[in-house]
């Protein structure tokens, strides 16, 4: 049964809210933003048809609260809620709200997400799908003796997990016997705090796979589609950093195994809507299932650019209790598409967030260059959350060529008045095994002292001159301004620059 779907709150925030709504914007929907007192000059505000505060800055007080979004959802007469990727969009207990208030939840039924939520659980079911998972335990672990004597038999290294949540989180490393109890403390902790659950369990810890998933669609009709792979190996502490579609690593058999592995994976549970299968693969190109992420991914511009497929509007169309508007054959992978998260951290002390107002800002542009962003000259980056200020991503017709093109906009891309991982990215990009394509999920740690260098970037130098010659404009604006026939409405600092090739024309 088709409903037309003509409002959609987007409980969400930031570049994902902002995303959300343009595909909105383009099928004829109308959208509204809420967000919360810190929020309240944010871009994805500005930009929906309506708006509603939900409460205070602290995501607890408002974008986790789902009464205050039931409510503003029902005051501005939405027919349906996409919920973006984190805070309410892998929750249950929201999506079963909304469908007793009559609200279309734009995701998976409430059923799959408790199925595919639960790590352990999730093994159990890609067992009976006959997709391949990582050796270890299938039942909780509490007790230290009984983890102890699973270890010995899965043998060492090991990873003690948090059954619920994601994100890296509740996640540590037992390289032996005398760790095991320290660090299931730490993963329990970890995993309370996060998630609200401490179960654990246990799996052999791979040493440095890679990160691969598998994009799919479903809709209600039977139909399950992958629109094919993105590697995201290129991970800090299990977070993720760049991702890139093809994958360099995957060859033509074993990526028509893995894409045949997500499909099953998704008929086995029923799924309905978009969702990542991913999994982890060893140098001996063994594939195991990781987890399901019953979602939009952060990465799915990626995807989009190589299959041309818009991924929300796909969800929206689902949700309506439409049938997918592709078929399988339609779906072709053409290109190369790579991902860079542009964050406000500062990656010479510990990646710590650096939030603050944007005092300048220069966002690339050009042939193949997407950027998804909510921020803007002017905006203040908030403490309240996640530090990430854009996703940039470029396309071009062969690897290297996008590698080119990413170098490009990475140089192109100015952020002043906070610190920014982008010159961190410009030396990522460059270090060899990354440019070959022969990396893993080891590529961070074994790179550090690369990613530390300086030599060969002119940052302070260009950061400098740029700060010098927008005071320089401000204390001499009639003179910049001025209609001449020569060059003596040029900035003294400018012209400093490109003589000296700091700046360029």
């Amino acid at each position: 049964m088709t409903k037309t779907i003509k409002k959609v709150l987007v409980a969400n925030r930031g570049e994902i809210a902002l995303r959300v709504m343009r595909s909105c914007y383009e099928m004829g929907i109308r959208t509204v933003a809420v967000f919360s007192e810190a929020d309240r000059s944010s871009r994805h505000v500005l930009y929906a048809d309506e708006a509603e505060c939900i409460g205070p800055a602290p995501s607890s007080e408002s974008y986790l609260r789902m009464d205050k979004i039931i409510e503003a959802a029902k005051k501005h007469g939405a027919d349906a809620i996409h919920p973006g990727y984190g805070f309410l969009s892998e929750n249950a207990e929201f999506a079963r709200m909304c469908a007793s208030e009559g609200i279309i939840f734009i995701g998976p039924s409430p059923e799959t997400m408790e199925a595919m939520g639960d790590k352990i659980r999730a093994r159990k079911t890609m067992m009976e799908a006959g997709v391949p998972v990582v050796p270890g335990l299938f039942e909780p672990v509490s007790d230290v003796a009984a983890a102890l004597e699973a270890c010995s038999r899965i043998a060492y290294p090991v990873i003690i997990k948090a059954s619920m949540g994601g994100g890296g989180k509740g996640m540590r490393v037992a390289a032996n016997a005398e760790e095991v109890e320290s660090m299931m403390a730490q993963a329990r902790s970890e995993a309370l705090s996060g998630f609200g659950d401490d179960t654990i369990y246990i799996e052999k810890y791979l040493q440095n796979p890679h990160h691969i998933e598998f994009q799919i669609l479903a809709d209600t009709y039977g139909n399950v589609l992958n629109l094919y792979e993105r590697e995201c190996s290129v991970q800090r502490r299990h977070q993720k950093i760049v991702e890139e579609s093809p994958s360099p690593f995957l060859d033509a058999s074993l990526r028509a195994k893995m894409a045949k592995a997500a499909v099953a994976a998704a008929r086995q549970v029923g799924y309905i809507g978009a969702g990542t299968i991913e999994f982890l693969v060893d140098d001996d190109r063994n594939f195991y299932f990781l987890e399901m992420n019953t979602r939009l991914q952060v990465e799915h511009p990626v995807t989009e650019f190589v299959c041309g497929v818009d991924i929300v509007k796909q969800q929206i169309l689902v949700a309506s209790g439409e049938p997918l508007s592709y078929k399988q054959d339609d779906i072709v992978q053409r290109g190369w598409a790579i991902e860079c998260r542009i964050c406000a951290e500062d990656c010479d002390n510990d990646f710590r967030p650096s939030p603050g107002l944007i005092q300048r800002l220069s966002e690339p542009n050009g042939a193949g260059v997407r950027v998804d962003s909510a921020a803007y000259q002017g905006y203040e980056i908030p403490i309240w959350y996640d530090p990430m200020i854009s996703k940039l991503i470029v396309c071009a017709s062969r690897r290297e060529y996008a590698i080119e093109r990413m170098r490009r906009a990475l140089y192109e891309y100015r952020v002043v008045g906070l610190t920014t991982n982008i010159q961190y990215l410009r030396r990522l990009i460059d270090i060899p095994a990354f440019k070959e394509g022969k990396y893993d999920t080891s590529f961070i740690e074994q790179n550090q002292d690369r990613l530390a260098a300086r030599q060969g970037y002119h940052t302070e130098a260009e950061d400098i001159a740029i700060i010098a010659s927008y005071m320089d404009y401000l204390m001499n604006f009639e003179e910049n301004t001025a209609q001449t026939d020569d060059d003596s409405a040029l900035s003294r600092w400018r012209a400093f620059g490109l003589q000296k090739g700091v700046l360029r024309v």
